[in-house]
């Protein structure tokens, strides 16, 4: 029988979403100029700004960073996943767009005419690039063909830098720090390390007080704030001072990006084209995507664009129907941000909206996968979208700022539970109970054809491992374990659902650790509750919500 604790735990379409995860990170594609990333990478959401797979690469690793927070003592499944991120982000694919689109689009003039005003002046309508044309080669910067160092591309080196960081802050694996190449234009490449990129980022942004820019020619409030919180994370890594950065950026952006009145936010900017000085201005809704960015570095400018989000929507009022704009991703990423803040109201009602359209499946041989299909019929969970949505059943309130702000570094230094056979055995909790001294470790069969094999893991890191160790499974005293090197033990158990309590001794620092035996486990079953919904409404577009992952 499982003996139940209070310490954080994956929950079911969390644990199937890792299992997918690992197979889609750990089947190997060719990303290369001659090759193709295998469909189930999302190259298709939202274009023509986030139609390319390197955003599926990014927006994969928040939850994945979030589920080795709630399991800090077992990390190992979660590093190989975000260095296959990493990797992947070193390639042609990942760096398609400034790699193949030259000087202007040359369909610039066959735009939709619902782009018109909307993501392209309307001034300039028929002779301006759309957002995601990369314009590579264009005056005064020509072409530049490495997409690290150029000028441009902050959406590539921004969002690199941001995964780089995750994987050493789950890892402690400092291996990306060691020179690796990046592909370049016609197959060229160019050497770069973690660091070099990190400072190479804070460089440009001290030379241009109004930030990067993304595509030649447009800066993105949302992209800086993505690069803002990777350097943020870097700082708390390594001890520099390369987030000071975005900071002064913010009061820039106050100035220059947005308008508030009377403590209202009455616009804030989709983009800024520095060469023909032109504030692409969306309504007052348009800032969800900066928010769930920012909110880890601001939280006041967060709330206000979050609380801005919703008077535009009505999402928060449960006397009106929710609203479903055409791209789903605004309605994903206020449902992040409403559980982010512990807004239970609006999650409720985005939750009830979304288990309706974002259509959640187990899936797989034995249903050990799990995604959200959003209705789509394609063959796998469309990654984008899905991935997004996973931090809500990942993550409680405040879970997104402590990463970032209060990461759990003191883990490094604790026991650690290592050769866990996944995706054969999986850890639902591995935590350091550091106020009795006891690791808690909870496994179960990753498909249940495999219960009952046998399986081993080893737990790390035992202080004194001769002076009083012992373990107990499922609560009962436990003793087909033994020691296999200074600090190390080795348990020998079976696949299948088992929970292990090992006194290690390890209680160093545990006045100072948040042991949050509060948090709760999201249910896994169902996101639907009992607070009652007014009803869906498909609409195009919301004020100020275009299809953009910046003003969703």
């Amino acid at each position: 029988m499982l003996v139940k604790n209070s310490f954080p735990e994956l929950n079911d379409r969390a644990r199937g979403w890792l299992h997918f995860l690992w197979d889609k990170a750990g089947t190997e594609d060719d990303w290369s100029s001659s090759g193709e990333p295998h469909p189930w990478w999302d190259r298709y959401s939202t274009p023509p700004m986030t139609n390319f797979p390197r955003f599926d690469l990014a927006d994969s690793c928040y939850a994945v960073a979030l589920m080795a927070d709630k399991t800090p003592a077992w990390r190992e499944a979660y590093a190989q996943i975000l260095d296959q991120m990493v990797d992947r982000h070193t390639t042609f694919w990942a760096a398609v767009d400034w790699l193949t689109q030259f000087g202007n689009d040359p369909d610039r003039d066959k735009y939709p005419d619902v782009w018109k005003g909307t993501l392209i002046p309307e001034h300039l309508w028929g002779r301006y690039d759309s957002p995601g044309w990369t314009a590579n080669g264009v005056e005064p910067w020509g072409l530049q063909k490495d997409p690290v160092g150029a000028d441009g591309m902050l959406f590539f080196k921004g969002f690199f830098n941001l995964v780089m960081s995750l994987h050493r802050y789950v890892s402690g694996d400092s291996k990306w720090n060691d020179p690796f190449k990046v592909v370049g234009v016609d197959d060229t490449h160019f050497q770069w390390t973690h660091s070099r990129v990190a400072e190479h980022l804070t460089e440009q942004w001290r030379r241009h007080p109004e930030g990067p820019h993304c595509e030649n020619t447009k800066i993105w409030p949302y992209c800086l704030s993505a690069a803002g919180l990777g350097l943020q994370m870097f700082d708390q890594l390594l001890g520099t001072d390369r987030h000071s950065v975005f900071d002064e950026w913010t009061d820039y952006a106050k100035r220059h990006y947005l308008q508030v009145e009377d403590g209202l936010l009455q616009w804030v900017a989709l983009y800024y084209d520095p060469i023909v000085d032109h504030v692409h201005k969306v309504g007052s809704g348009g800032g969800t995507g900066v928010a769930w960015y920012a909110l880890p570095q601001n939280p006041e400018l967060a709330e206000l664009f979050y609380r801005a989000s919703l008077s535009a929507t009505g999402w928060d009022d449960p006397a009106v129907p929710v609203a479903v704009p055409s791209d789903p991703r605004g309605l994903v990423m206020t449902a992040m941000l409403a559980n982010e803040f512990g807004d239970a109201v609006t999650h409720s009602r985005l939750s009830d909206t979304l288990e309706q359209l974002a259509e959640p499946r187990y899936f797989g041989s034995e249903s050990e996968h799990f995604g959200y299909w959003f209705h789509l019929d394609e063959p796998w969970p469309r990654g984008q979208m899905s991935a997004s949505l996973m931090v809500t059943d990942v993550a409680d309130p405040g879970d997104w700022q402590r990463l970032f702000r209060s990461p759990n570094l003191s883990k490094f230094e604790q026991p650690t539970v290592e050769g866990i056979e996944f995706p054969r055995l999986g850890l639902s909790q591995a935590w350091n109970d550091l106020a009795h001294g006891m690791l808690q470790v909870t496994t179960y069969a990753v498909k249940p054809s495999l219960a009952g094999e046998e399986t081993a893991f080893r737990v790390t890191g035992i202080p004194d491992k001769n002076a009083s160790v012992y373990v107990r499974c499922d609560g009962s005293e436990y003793s087909n374990w033994e020691s296999v090197g200074s600090d190390t033990i080795e348990i020998r158990t079976e696949i299948g659902s088992h929970s292990f309590q090992i006194y290690t001794g390890y209680r160093e620092g545990a006045a100072d650790v948040d042991q949050r035996t509060r948090t709760r486990t999201v249910p896994s079953e169902s996101r639907h509750s009992n607070a009652s919904v007014s009803g869906i409404i498909r609409v195009g577009s919301l004020n100020g919500l275009a299809s953009c992952p910046c003003c969703s």
